[in-house]
């Protein structure tokens, strides 16, 4: 399969947002399914292309996955400080797993990465139960941070993600 990493543009947006809700969706990810609060951001690329750089993976003529690069901190980054850029909301469309689609998107986002002046790593949350994720992250030389891990939802304790820094 050709793939092809680039910026999205705007008519794959809604593609991009459901390929990311479907994604969080199946794998279990939101507490309360189909009315959880989360549904919207995911979906909202949009809003996300605004404020961050926002990455698709295309093959066969179709968008197969997609991922926000914050390069340097901004209203998208989560965990970022000074001098490190960010991942966040990688997915990829069920039927497109397996195939290399997620470690490509994480690779463009490191090289995009060391091409930003002054960033020195790159940092991510996921969640715990994320594993295929975690497999990406840690063979392309991710290292856990768990001084890091933080819950973005106080209220609800039994949400803490889990961080990881690669450095450049």
């Amino acid at each position: 399969m050709d793939l092809t990493i680039r910026p999205a543009v705007p008519q794959e947006y809604g593609t991009l947002g459901e390929i990311t809700a479907q994604a969080y969706l199946r794998d279990g990810l939101l507490d309360s399914g189909e009315s959880d609060p989360y549904l919207g951001v995911l979906r909202n690329v949009a809003g996300r292309a605004a404020a961050a750089e926002v990455l698709v993976a295309v093959g066969d003529g179709a968008v197969l996955g997609g991922v926000t690069f914050v390069p340097a901190g901004g209203p998208m980054a989560d965990i970022a400080r000074a001098g490190e850029a960010e991942i966040r909301m990688l997915a990829v469309a069920h039927g497109a797993r397996g195939r290399g689609v997620g470690e490509a998107l994480v690779r463009a986002c490191v090289d995009r990465a060391r091409s930003v002046g002054g960033c020195a790593s790159v940092v991510l949350s996921t969640q715990r139960t994320m594993r295929a994720a975690h497999r990406i992250y840690e063979r392309l030389g991710f290292r856990r941070t768990p001084q890091r891990d933080w819950n973005p939802l106080p209220e609800l304790d039994d949400i803490t993600l889990i961080t990881y820094e690669l450095t450049l």
